[in-house]
């Protein structure tokens, strides 16, 4: 997906998780991230969250609504989403859930129950059929493919991305399930 950055999945994991909370400062924003363990589903790591709230803030996508004392007595800014950013959160959450790559599309499958279910489910079957459509062209093109032992192995390559897909999208599909039946 052009545009699509790791700084991407840091904005819209920091702008889900305020959403979440209401408002937070950037300790209690990463105490959230950290409870549900994002380091084990995506590649953000602490100092890209802090970055991410500045950055958000001086676009005008976070607001400050106050502060709290902090545990060594300094004061600790709350934040929460202007409809600037609340915009920014919907658009980026989109965007995730049509991507092929694993951490973009678990950041947005974290915040999947924040739309509509209807949507939800438009968008997960859009993507199942983009997943599905792009195995069977890989298959075919590995099919097209001597299987060469040698550098760089194109048709072991073809062959796991396909798989890849083919798991993906049976997740997808299971997902898109259980939200119907919600």
């Amino acid at each position: 997906m052009e545009g699509w950055s790791i700084m991407n999945v840091t904005r819209l994991l920091v702008l889900g998780t305020i959403r979440y909370l209401g408002a937070a400062h950037g300790y209690a924003l990463r105490r959230q991230l950290d409870d549900w363990r994002v380091e084990t589903w995506t590649t953000v790591r602490s100092g890209s969250v802090y970055h991410a709230l500045g950055q958000l803030h001086k676009e005008g996508k976070l607001a400050t609504c106050g502060s709290e004392a902090g545990a060594r007595g300094t004061e600790r800014t709350v934040f929460s989403l202007t409809p600037s950013g609340e915009t920014e959160f919907f658009s980026l959450l989109e965007l995730a859930l049509e991507s092929f790559d694993l951490p973009q599309l678990s950041a947005g499958i974290a915040f999947l129950g924040q739309l509509p279910p209807s949507r939800a489910q438009s968008l997960l079957a859009s993507l199942y059929e983009r997943l599905t459509a792009n195995k069977v062209f890989l298959q075919k093109l590995a099919e097209n493919t001597a299987n060469d032992q040698a550098v760089p192995r194109t048709a072991d390559l073809l062959d796991l991305w396909a798989g890849n897909l083919e798991a993906t999208a049976q997740s997808v599909s299971r997902l898109k399930s259980k939200i119907a039946n919600e």
